[in-house]
């Protein structure tokens, strides 16, 4: 008991470059263990000129890449989520912890307000980060993507689209993602608090805080995802409506068009699959980290 007390009785801010170390191992884990389903996701929110594209369902779709594609189909794109997300989360955790200790989130009681606002700033900074490489990420997990490598796709795109291409969903990403962490970061630490009254050393509170808090985050903001997603693939389609899409609103209107209101849950299975488990195993290896980089 004595161990558990010392580690809840740790300081948040005990460290910048722990949070931030602790945050980018917690990144890479996280993204990688649940890379294939996210795959998933990306190509059933793309509107597939293919018919060989278009997915039912989960098992559906993994069935029908694994036979036709390859298992491997299924993981290309990882290596630019493993380039960008170890620096993205570090920037992403360290500003949290930051920003939380100056607008007094540590203080006693429930700070809901200031937790919302310091994750609100992380996601502004990790995303500018990040976005890039998802973007790359994404042209490599399309159907019949011509990319195998990160820095060649990055050349292409940047020498065929323009430096804006890598930043043209940044917007939506943000309108996504600033909603996203805040709600994940509020449901975590208040379901965190409510299943671990005593503010004992817990993984499994961390775990489940953080799996329900990246359920619900992902479920409420799928339609905006869905609206990255096409911008973000824009260069890889055939379509000419598409491929002109500048912004958000273009997107929505295309998604309107095209599949209606449904059109705005496309994916929405796989991204709350994908962020339930990722989430909980990000909290609890961020967590862990966290301890044991200090020790």
């Amino acid at each position: 008991m004595a161990e558990e007390a010392d580690y809840e009785a740790l300081p948040s801010n005990a460290g910048l470059t722990v949070n931030m170390l602790a945050g980018a191992l917690a990144g890479i884990t996280e993204h990688a263990v649940m890379f294939p389903v996210d795959s998933i996701k990306t190509r059933m929110q793309v509107f597939a000129a293919s018919p060989a594209a278009v997915y039912t369902g989960i098992g559906n779709a993994f069935t029908r890449i694994s036979s036709t594609e390859g298992i491997r189909a299924l993981w290309r794109g990882v290596s630019s989520v493993i380039l960008g997300a170890g620096p993205a989360h570090a920037v992403h955790f360290g500003t949290y912890e930051a920003v939380k200790e100056l607008v007094g989130g540590n203080n006693a009681g429930n700070q809901w307000l200031a937790t919302s606002l310091a994750g609100a700033s992380a996601t502004i900074a990790s995303d500018a980060l990040m976005n890039p490489f998802d973007v790359i990420k994404q042209r490599m997990q399309v159907h019949q993507s011509q990319f195998r490598s990160v820095f060649t796709a990055m050349r292409v795109v940047y020498h065929t689209e323009g430096p804006g291409a890598f930043y043209v969903s940044y917007p939506t990403t943000l309108m996504m993602s600033i909603p996203f962490t805040a709600v994940q970061f509020t449901v975590y630490e208040q379901i965190k608090k409510v299943l671990n009254t005593k503010g004992e050393y817990s993984p499994v509170t961390h775990m489940i805080a953080g799996g329900v808090a990246g359920g619900v985050a992902a479920g409420v903001t799928t339609p905006l995802d869905v609206a990255k997603t096409l911008l973000q693939t824009r260069g890889t389609s055939q379509d000419p409506e598409i491929r002109k899409l500048g912004g958000m609103m273009d997107a929505f209107r295309v998604i309107w068009k095209r599949d209606g209101l449904k059109g705005f849950g496309r994916g929405i299975s796989p991204r709350i699959l994908t962020h339930m488990p990722s989430n909980a195993l990000c909290w609890l290896s961020y967590e862990f980290f966290k301890v044991a980089i200090r020790e």
